[in-house]
């Protein structure tokens, strides 16, 4: 597999109006704060979406967006697969925001960013198992269990609490709001 085509913020400001942009975080990631005009379509939609990013693709380049740039990396790396494409943001919106560029916020109903979602999970589980292992000893397991998970995260770039919670209400696309996207990327 390739490595997708990146770019990095100062670079993708001055090109902004010439992009596509599509921000494949969780909905919930996205109104919190996104490069202006950007598209929401959840990485774990993206398949669904590719007739619509298809015809996207056909009338300019896509711009792939995240908080970092892996999940970003990744679309592009899908999209690849079936012959579109894509290029990431360097940094993601983090180092977006971090430069001073722009950005849209939908203060109804944002919820936290994944990445604060997954630390205050594993926060939890890990003094949960600290807290129940006083009490009844193979309880700490639980604790060894999420510490392996992160480093498992950390060495291989992926986190699979971020798409457990990921699945939860809160971080789910409203049905109408994925279709209006695909809608409006579909012409």
């Amino acid at each position: 597999m390739s490595t997708p085509t990146a770019i990095d913020p100062a670079r993708a400001a001055e090109r902004l109006s010439t992009y596509t942009v599509i921000d494949v975080r969780t909905p919930g990631e996205y109104a919190a704060a996104h490069l202006p005009g950007a598209h929401n379509i959840p990485l774990d939609h993206l398949r669904t979406a590719l007739p619509a990013l298809r015809t996207a693709a056909a009338h300019g380049e896509l711009l792939m967006v995240c908080a970092s740039g892996a999940r970003s990396a990744s679309a592009c790396a899908q999209l690849a697969e079936a012959g579109i494409t894509a290029t990431t943001l360097t940094g993601g919106t983090t180092a977006w925001i971090q430069q001073g560029h722009p950005a849209d916020r939908d203060t109804t109903g944002a919820t936290w960013p994944m990445e604060r979602q997954v630390r205050l999970a594993a926060g939890a589980l890990v003094l949960a198992g600290l807290a129940l292992g006083t009490r009844y000893r193979p309880a700490r397991r639980l604790s060894a269990a999420v510490g392996s998970g992160l480093v498992l995260s950390a060495a291989t770039g992926t986190c699979g609490m971020a798409a457990l919670l990921a699945k939860l209400p809160h971080n789910r696309p409203r049905t109408t709001d994925l279709d209006a996207t695909l809608e409006a990327l579909g012409r």
